[in-house]
């Protein structure tokens, strides 16, 4: 007699064991009386199994529980081994590794049924492994991340990007692309995920749960929508500011080059803080604000007033190694409140503010000189005839005729219709002409124009005045002398 058909020899008839069983439930009364005050402890509860969706794939770690209906002896907990097998009485190693749960199940019945009739088998997971899911693309912190199913279940597709350090604002959410394997090894498949679709209408289907071994690319958008911008940074899914960025910002700023830019820390009342006395104002919580390109241009000391801030770009390098190209109009957000054009920095950004090639109106002087771009103040020289020659500070776009009256105005004996102007200009030549005077005149690029930093005006003397004071130099000796004999 062979093993296998000793084992089928002793299988129970099911018409046997139901009523065995019933016995046995029957008799349970009367021994428990026989044996008066002594009770036996409770068996100890097996784990709750985890709740998993049909597509979870066993693999080296997963405890799971075997339940042989009609056969207790052989059901059991086992631990998936490292090459993906678990070693089960009487059938030995059976590989489940990549297999879902009705796989495994349907696996070992073939497997039992060498030795069981009609086997009826149930695979449950008790305890998962650690998830792996890879990152890549336009997250702050690409790579590769080890999660547990934990009491949230299996992790989802936001939850590993924040894992990731969040999206940067050059992504393309509708275009997230998750490759995973297929069943049984056959393959991969690859599926897009819009998370746009989360963020502005709370589509949950779009947050897909992952599984061990997934791989998520978010893609570089080919432009950046402003709105889409704003609205991520707002967002659970944005990246964090809580680092600074390196930027390089370059063009019509008073100090171009490399600069850091951190996120500027905000105090904001917490209407949800508990604790406070009846009457007295909310707690007050901190809150990290984005590095955007205003700060960035603060850090570089300003614009300059020959700057074009309607034409600013904003030059990114993306993961895939393109570039976008990002136009900024700041004078929308200093006219119109336009908080979008206000955009939010990464890491490696360029920063170009180029020259106006038309002089700045008057009204783009005052809105520019109030605005949180502009330096507080510029140094001008106001030199010659001037109640008080030197360096004199203006606020940015001050013309030059306010700049001859914070100098005290014309001093005595100078002369007063004309002045000379000098600038240094950015390709190294000098810009240097006579201006007539006319305190009746507002911002004029030719006859009153706005100062830059380090701009001077000369306000030279009267013929007459210089007439006199020659006379009087060469006769001075002559007047000591003559005072000795008085």
């Amino acid at each position: 007699m062979n093993l296998n058909s000793a084992v089928r020899k002793v299988q129970p008839n099911p018409l046997m064991m139901v009523t065995l069983l019933g016995l046995t439930a029957l008799a349970a009364p009367a021994m428990a009386q026989s044996s008066g005050s002594r009770s036996q402890s409770p068996a100890a509860p097996s784990a709750a199994p985890v709740r998993v969706d049909e597509g979870y794939l066993l693999g080296s770690g997963d405890r799971v529980r075997l339940d042989i209906f009609g056969v207790p002896e052989y059901s059991g907990e086992y631990q998936v081994m490292s090459d993906g097998s678990i070693n089960l009485p009487l059938a030995g190693s059976v590989s489940v590794l990549g297999l879902t749960m009705r796989q495994a199940s349907d696996t070992l019945a073939r497997r039992y049924s060498e030795y069981l009739t009609r086997p009826v088998i149930t695979v449950s997971l008790l305890a998962a492994r650690p998830i792996q899911v890879a990152v890549s693309g336009e997250v702050s912190r690409p790579g590769t991340y080890t999660t547990t199913l934990g009491d949230t279940g299996i992790p989802t597709l936001s939850r590993m990007v924040q894992m990731a350090g969040g999206i940067k604002q050059s992504a393309d959410l509708k275009q997230v692309e998750i490759i995973r394997r297929r069943p049984g090894g056959g393959g991969v498949q690859a599926f897009r995920v819009d998370l746009d679709k989360l963020l502005k209408s709370g589509d949950l289907s779009q947050d897909v749960q992952l599984r061990d071994g997934d791989s998520v690319v978010i893609p570089a958008a080919t432009a950046l929508n402003l709105s889409n911008a704003s609205e991520l940074s707002n967002s659970s899914l944005g990246a964090s500011f809580d680092r600074p960025v390196s930027v390089i910002v370059a063009g019509e700023v008073n100090r171009p080059g490399p600069q850091t830019v951190r996120g500027e820390t905000i105090a904001q009342a917490d209407p949800g803080a508990t604790g406070a006395a009846p009457g007295q104002p909310n707690a007050v919580t901190q809150r990290l604000r984005a590095p955007t390109i205003t700060r960035a241009l603060q850090q570089a000391g300003g614009i300059t007033q020959r700057a074009d801030i309607r034409d600013i770009e904003v030059k990114r390098t993306v993961s895939n190694g393109s570039e976008q190209v990002i136009k900024v109009n700041l004078m929308s957000l200093l006219k119109e409140g336009d908080g979008k054009q206000d955009i939010i920095l990464q890491e490696g950004d360029r920063v170009i503010v180029p020259m106006a090639t038309a002089g700045v109106n008057a009204e783009d002087a005052a809105i520019m000189g109030r605005g949180v771009i502009s330096p507080e103040l510029i140094t001008v020289n106001v030199v010659g005839q001037v109640e008080k020659p030197g360096a004199v500070q203006v606020a940015p776009y001050t013309t030059m005729n306010q700049a001859l009256l914070a100098a005290g105005g014309f001093a005595r004996g100078a002369k007063r219709n004309q002045v000379e102007f000098i600038r240094l200009q950015p390709n190294g030549t000098v810009d240097r002409r006579n201006v007539e005077i006319d305190f009746s005149r507002g911002i004029d690029q030719a006859k009153n124009p706005p100062l830059q930093a380090g701009d001077t005006i000369v306000v030279r003397k009267t013929g007459f005045q210089s007439f006199t004071e020659g006379i009087g130099t060469v006769l001075g000796p002559a007047l000591g002398i003559f005072g000795v004999f008085r």
